[in-house]
């Protein structure tokens, strides 16, 4: 369930580089006709439902192998790899040109960043928070400053770039922002040069530390090394709200939600906060479930794969919190955040604000093919308990809440505003 390079969902599209239209080589037809192997053999071997419901898999490979022997040019061997994976009538199946796939490929090392976040706002890069203590927040880094340029190199093309290429996909909020924070990442102690605009739209050009990211190190199965945290906390005094970066640690995630509810048996209402949040271990969905729930018989939706099918019920509990509960989501919320947050709203347990999630529920792979170009494929399906597929849909949020620039600049939150602004009418 872990929302990395590589765990996206989307409608299957064709992502086409505009450079790519020149006659290709025998070498790279040879790669373009591996590349189409490699793609039907993935989906033949993983795909969560072994008869791919009745599709004739052997002879759409039979049909379409000549074409891409033939194509003369990358997009035509991407158009016949792309038909390929039409025929499943399915998201999160895609191929993507080797140009864009770069735009959001993770870096060779994501051991350091200056502390940044970011989203992509009318097409500007924006910071949208600022790590405490981190090198950007010592430089005096506010949120709402605009990014012109990493290491002297724009980002208007790279956002443009992908703006074309993901323009009908739920993806979008969550590619554009990991356009430019793929670049703040590097080794630690490696600067990172980035020029901006500030409050007064005043040009700043800074030299900024890499460091070692917030949280505690984390590590699950083969995954690289990533960072986790988490943090609660009283937005007022009686309304409670933790925010964590993923569904990570589950010891430290769920004893910190344990102490903000036992400490919040008075509050008015509850906020998560998964903004941001990419997902991570699907399991831990239900275990936060549990303190918000104190019936049994509650499932968030289901997960079907090649060999068996799992339930996501809900762990209930006698001291759960039974007050109002506000979840806010936005565009790069995605995976076990989707899971959570639109089980919740199914069982009508939870009201949700903020802008629509990433449609990236399922579990998938983002691979690089032998001819450079992207190939997404999920290994499981999965179904909330409303019926509703959110693969590629997403979770709807009740209010939707967009943020701006100008609300970042003001040091406001829109989303959080709103939402204690619903919980304090519930009290009353």
């Amino acid at each position: 369930m872990l929302l990395r390079l590589g765990v996206f969902g989307a409608t299957v599209v064709f992502i086409a580089a505009a450079a790519d239209r020149y006659a290709l080589t025998p070498g790279e037809r040879q790669l373009n006709v591996n590349s189409f192997e490699y793609v039907w053999k993935t989906v033949r071997d993983k795909h969560w439902d072994p008869k791919l419901g009745g599709l004739n898999w052997q002879a759409v490979h039979d049909e379409l192998l000549p074409k891409v022997e033939k194509a003369g040019t990358m997009d035509k061997a991407r158009e016949v790899m792309t038909s390929m994976l039409e025929r499943l009538k399915q998201t999160h199946f895609n191929i993507v040109a080797a140009d864009v796939y770069k735009e959001v490929e993770s870096p060779g090392s994501r051991d350091g960043n200056p502390g940044i976040d970011v989203r992509v706002i009318d097409s500007k890069a924006v910071v949208s928070s600022v790590d405490p203590d981190s090198p950007a927040a010592r430089r005096g880094i506010k949120p709402g400053w605009q990014i012109l340029r990493v290491d002297s190199k724009d980002v208007l093309p790279g956002i443009r770039k992908i703006q074309g290429g993901f323009a009908k996909s739920t993806l979008l909020d969550i590619m554009l922002a990991r356009s430019i924070t793929s670049r703040l990442y590097g080794k630690i102690g490696k600067a990172v040069t980035i020029d901006l605009l500030d409050e007064k739209d005043q040009s700043v050009g800074l030299e900024l530390d890499r460091a070692k990211p917030r949280g505690v190190m984390a590590q699950l199965g083969y995954l690289p090394p990533m960072y986790f945290w988490v943090e609660g906390r009283k937005i007022k005094p009686d309304v409670g709200y933790v925010r964590f970066d993923m569904f990570f640690e589950p010891e430290t995630l769920i004893k910190t939600i344990e102490e903000m509810v036992k400490s919040c048996g008075d509050c008015s209402g509850f906020v998560i906060d998964l903004r941001g949040n990419p997902g991570g271990i699907g399991g831990l969905a239900m275990g936060v479930a549990g303190w918000f729930i104190d019936k049994p018989d509650q499932v968030l939706g289901t997960m079907y794969m090649r060999d068996t099918n799992v339930k996501f019920a809900v762990n209930p509990r006698i001291d759960a919190f039974r007050g109002p509960l506000a979840i806010l989501v936005d565009g790069c919320s995605g995976s076990t955040s989707e899971i959570f947050a639109g089980g919740m709203k199914d069982l009508k347990r939870a009201r949700i604000f903020g802008a629509r999630t990433a449609g990236a529920a399922l579990p998938s792979v983002f691979e690089k093919l032998p001819n450079n170009d992207g190939f997404q494929y999920a290994i499981a399906n999965y179904v909330s308990q409303g019926g509703k597929p959110l693969e590629g849909n997403g979770v709807i949020p009740d209010e939707e809440v967009p943020l701006t620039r100008q609300a970042l600049l003001a040091g406001r939150d829109p989303a959080l505003d709103t939402a204690v602004t619903w919980i304090e009418k519930q009290k009353k």
